[in-house]
């Protein structure tokens, strides 16, 4: 059954340009927190707040069964100078909702609106409106202040829109969906001196690069062909002057991967490879390496059952498997190692070259926000099926 929400697309636009105007970065979004508990309290649920500061449940009971179900939506923004010239562009100079975390919140409180009104289900459903999502890990924080102990979940489920699928499609994954996130800094310590005179002096920065050459031989060889991992050095600091050999060179790495025993491998070879050059150069390093995400893994029935229900809402040529997981990384990874579910992903392109999320123009699309209301609908309604 494909639910239709014509009636409700003004309310939810308005809605979520409102959000979009207001951004909040992680632990910070009070506003937004205000705002979400008076709108869903006005709907009859019964909200609790201060789960990692700004987070906060929704709780609607109907029935007398025990089940329960758990749909989280993240709330926060970035800080990114939006570069849209929309109407609705984010009033706060140097923030913006550049990941479509604004329309996540307005499909769940869509979702919360008809499960409300309609009142078609046996048992218990937990909106998780989620803050900190980029980067704070703000799902491992609600877990953390009792979020399944407090509200139990036989199952939780999260979606993400993304612009580089069509418009309308759902996409699924069992097992792996997203990679581990780990960062690494390395400093290199090394003598400065005159550029003239580079043999008076121990320069850090021909040392940092020749370890940034030598990482990229751990992927190649030193990880199994059929495993997957990334090692990226995003940011390489030294030096001010260009004859002036610098005290230190500082590098930091994202480390990306999906098991356990190839995440330790790239620790210990990242740490052997920096500590052996700087070593050769007659220089030390010091790292600071700190496991972050962890990796996103779906479990197999409630994915199955994801597929059923994208079925039902968007037909059977608009539901694809995806062929790989995302190198990208989800905090909602936290939640699925503590209960059963399922992430998957919402189709918005609008065109084949949309802003790619994270983008300064980027925007979510309006249009998808009575699909994700629906696989809300459907999702808490089937899983909590009367008798």
């Amino acid at each position: 059954m494909t639910i239709h929400l014509t009636n409700d697309m003004p309310e939810l636009v308005a809605i979520r340009h409102y959000l979009h105007q207001h951004p909040e970065l992680g632990l910070s979004e009070f506003k937004t927190s205000d705002f979400l508990a008076q709108q869903l309290a006005g709907l009859g649920y019964e909200v609790t707040r201060g789960l990692a500061t700004t987070g906060l449940v929704a709780t609607l009971k109907n029935g007398t069964s025990n089940r329960s179900i758990g749909i989280r939506a993240d709330i926060d923004a970035l800080p990114i100078d939006e570069e849209t010239g929309l109407e609705h562009a984010s009033l706060h100079p140097g923030l913006m909702h550049a990941c479509g975390h604004d329309g996540h919140t307005t499909m769940l409180l869509g979702a919360a609106k008809l499960l409300a009104e309609r009142r078609n289900f046996d048992g218990t459903i937990h909106l998780i409106f989620q803050p900190a999502e980029e980067n704070f890990a703000g799902a491992k924080l609600m877990i953390d202040d009792g979020l399944f102990k407090r509200f139990a979940c036989d199952a939780v489920f999260g979606l993400h829109n993304d612009p580089a699928i069509p418009f309308g499609r759902i996409a699924v994954k069992e097992g792996p969906m997203m990679a581990a996130a780990d960062e690494c800094i390395i400093t290199v310590n090394g003598r400065g001196g005159h550029g003239a005179e580079p043999q008076e002096a121990l320069d850090p920065i021909v040392c940092g690069a020749s370890i940034i050459m030598a990482l990229q031989s751990i992927v190649s060889r030193n990880l199994h062909a059929m495993d997957q991992a990334v090692i990226t050095v995003g940011a390489f600091n030294a030096g001010k002057a260009s004859n002036v050999i610098p005290e230190r060179a500082q590098m930091a790495i994202t480390v990306r991967s999906f098991d356990a025993k190839v995440r330790d491998m790239l620790e210990r070879r990242i740490r052997e490879i920096a500590e052996g050059q700087a070593a050769s150069y007659g220089m030390s390093v010091t790292i600071a390496y700190e496991r972050g995400y962890e990796p996103t893994i779906n479990h197999k029935a409630e994915t199955d059952f994801v597929r059923d229900i994208a079925r039902r809402v968007v037909g059977n040529d608009n539901v694809m498997d995806l062929p790989r997981p995302s190198m990208g990384s989800e905090d909602f990874a936290f939640m699925l190692a503590e209960r059963p579910g399922s992430y998957f992903l919402l189709g918005t392109a609008r065109t084949d070259n949309d802003p790619p999320l994270h983008h300064p123009r980027f925007d979510f699309n309006d249009d998808a926000l009575p699909i994700g209301v629906a696989m809300w609908v459907e999702i808490a309604e089937t899983w909590l099926k009367p008798a």
